[in-house]
């Protein structure tokens, strides 16, 4: 039997970006493998994040994962073979608000949307990290607008952290009722559907593997994933994770393991989940 602190664990449910991948977007012989050992005791293993399913489906292969996934912080449930199990796509006056409020602000706009990325400036500071995120090529156009009506994804992007906070402010102000606004790493603002958060995507993987909540671990490093945390039945934060993270794992009598870079995800497996049997 695999046990925690918060009982036994059937699920760990794995963020990507700064958890999962290492910081050059790889899966690391060491995590294939602990995945690898996590499944021979027993326990179930999935992943959830911002990225789109294009960018999500070239990991699964290599982590034998054919199970229900999450994309745009669950937003879009899917399997390996493609197949989408529930699509939520933001409101379309909330996707045309948010839009008007960074309109001047100096900030780059994505629109993710037809399984497509939609950018304004194919050359912005964070173009060609998101090339390997999403695993696919932006889209060029002078029009955001005729996307919004089905918008899976707003990233707005920008490395000045007053800017960016300022803007997730005045998003929320204006439409945190209705959509799900947080930072999904620190010059990324993401809009989604309003169930499209990690808190209710790790209530859905779990209904989709028949475990409990309590009887799940997550792991994640950053805003948005702390929804998940909270939720978890056994929260992981990972070391590089910023302060406000690690302490909410740890205020839930969860953990702070390794950075992404050393095999963190491995460590929490082998320390926290299997180290406990």
């Amino acid at each position: 039997m695999v046990a925690a602190g918060h009982g036994r664990i059937r699920l760990l449910v794995s963020d990507l970006d700064g958890t999962l991948v290492d910081a050059h977007k790889r899966l690391t012989p060491g995590t294939i493998a602990a995945v690898a050992r996590l499944r021979a005791a027993g326990v179930g293993f999935t992943v959830i994040s911002a990225r789109p399913m294009s960018g999500i489906v070239p990991l699964l292969g290599p982590l034998a994962l054919d199970g229900t996934v999450a994309a745009f912080n669950g937003g879009i449930l899917f399997r390996r073979d493609g197949t989408v199990l529930s699509r939520e796509t933001i409101p379309p006056a909330v996707a045309r608000g948010v839009i008007a409020i960074a309109a001047g602000k100096g900030v780059d706009t994505w629109v993710f949307a037809d399984d497509r990325w939609y950018a304004t400036d194919g050359h912005g500071p964070h173009t060609d990290s998101e090339r390997v995120s999403s695993a696919q090529e932006p889209v060029v156009v002078a029009d955001l607008s005729p996307l919004l009506e089905r918008a899976d994804k707003i990233t707005f992007v920008s490395d000045d952290t007053a800017r960016l906070h300022a803007l997730y402010e005045a998003c929320r102000n204006a439409h945190g009722d209705a959509a799900t606004i947080a930072q999904s790493q620190a010059y990324y603002l993401d809009v989604t559907a309003l169930a499209a958060n990690k808190g209710d995507g790790i209530a859905a993987l779990a209904q989709a593997s028949r475990v409990p909540l309590d009887q799940v671990a997550a792991v994640g490093d950053q805003a948005n994933d702390l929804p998940m945390l909270a939720r978890a039945g056994l929260p992981i934060a990972m070391g590089n994770a910023p302060d406000a993270v690690k302490a909410a794992a740890r205020d839930r009598g969860g953990h702070v393991t390794l950075a992404n870079d050393r095999d963190g995800v491995a460590h929490a497996i082998d320390t926290y989940i299997l180290g406990d049997q």
